[in-house]
């Protein structure tokens, strides 16, 4: 199978798809790679890097696009990309398609066979492809967070690991998953008071032991939440419902009752925020205030760390990628089901029921 990987052309962001070792085990099996000039420059790949490994460097993205039966990205197209989109292309990337009905409608349109890094799910329920930049996009939301809080950034002023004989900032994160959880990793290492709010009393019973004792963890309703909003210096959103739109559980009047210069780092931003005042942002223009209170709701967070979120993310994509090159797309599905869940559209049809709900349609597999 012909593999391609274009460039990134989402502002800012400065990932690709596959390092060259993940093209070299492409290679291994036989497969041709097709890499565009200076696709991985940003992650600190060159285009030798990638020649020494067996791929093959083309000039432009309409040739990697056209050529390609299998395209690999790390960011859902774009619209300069639409036109590339054809019947019976796989594409695997990140889709987040319960926040993009635009692409979604292109996607159907043009028959393309979309897999979503975001909904591959095992049969425990855990999302494997999402999971290595949910760990980063949770660690660096404590970063940009305490960054958010400076003064001149519209912030109150408050330092997360507090002083000498001053209090350290409250955090609160909202979702105990992968990215919750190592949120509240990196904000109790820094000495803040961190809170945990999640749903399920089996999981809060798992982070508490985990975390011992350096978080309070609390079952998640509208009162609690309430509260803990107010008192909160730093608000992390991580909430994901696989393939569907994040519920928005911060209305505008309780962001209304947070602190002055509290922030809000909505990590919820690529499935349409969790809070009503959320919408998203840029790395060159990340922030904006709302409220009172300072919003950071970059979609493409893991994207401003390029050389660490590569290497994590095509250490989990290439074995499944791997797989489809190997059998072909059905053949793969039929042997591997959390492939069959990360199918979000097949040949003019919406294949994964959260999607499909979103965008009020019937869901079809090419499985059934």
């Amino acid at each position: 199978m012909i593999v391609g990987v274009p460039t990134e052309i989402k502002p800012d962001e400065r990932r690709v798809a596959l390092t060259p070792a993940g093209a070299a085990a492409f290679r291994h099996h036989h497969h041709t790679v097709l890499v565009q000039r200076g696709a991985g420059l940003g992650s600190g790949f060159a285009d030798n890097e990638y020649r020494a490994a067996g791929a093959r460097v083309t000039d432009s993205a309409a040739a990697v696009w056209r050529r390609a039966a299998l395209v690999l990205k790390v960011k859902e197209p774009q619209p300069s990309e639409f036109r590339y989109l054809r019947p019976g292309l796989i594409l695997f990337t990140y889709l987040h398609l319960a926040a993009e009905r635009g692409l979604t409608r292109e996607l159907l349109k043009r028959r393309v066979d979309a897999l979503g890094y975001e909904t591959v799910q095992l049969e425990d329920g855990s999302l494997p492809l999402l999971a290595p930049m949910s760990e980063v996009a949770g660690r660096l939301a404590i970063q940009v967070g305490g960054w958010c809080l400076e003064a001149q950034n519209g912030g109150r002023g408050v330092l997360l690991s507090g002083a000498p004989g001053v209090r350290p900032g409250k955090v609160l994160i909202i979702g105990g998953g992968i990215a919750g959880f190592n949120a509240s990793r990196v904000a109790a290492g820094v000495g803040a008071e961190v809170t945990i709010l999640d749903v399920s009393p089996v999981r809060l019973r798992y982070l508490n032991e985990l975390l011992n004792g350096q978080a309070v963890t609390l079952m998640s309703n509208r009162a609690t939440l309430e509260e803990e909003l107010r008192a909160a210096d730093l608000v992390v959103g991580t909430v994901l419902v696989p393939g569907a739109r994040t519920p928005r559980l911060i209305t505008a009047r309780m962001v209304a009752t947070m602190k002055r210069g509290a922030a809000l780092v909505d990590l919820s931003i690529d499935q349409g925020g969790i809070s009503e005042t959320s919408r998203p942002t840029t790395h060159a223009r990340p922030i904006y205030t709302r409220e009172g209170v300072v919003h950071y709701c970059v979609t493409n967070m893991p994207g401003v760390v390029p050389h660490t979120s590569t290497y994590a993310l095509t250490n989990a994509t290439v074995p499944y990628a791997l797989e489809i090159a190997d059998r072909g797309l059905l053949e793969a599905g039929e042997h591997n089901r959390a492939l069959r869940h990360g199918l979000n559209t097949w040949d003019g049809k919406v294949s994964h029921p959260a999607v499909a709900e979103s965008v009020k349609l019937k869901p079809h597999s090419p499985w059934d």
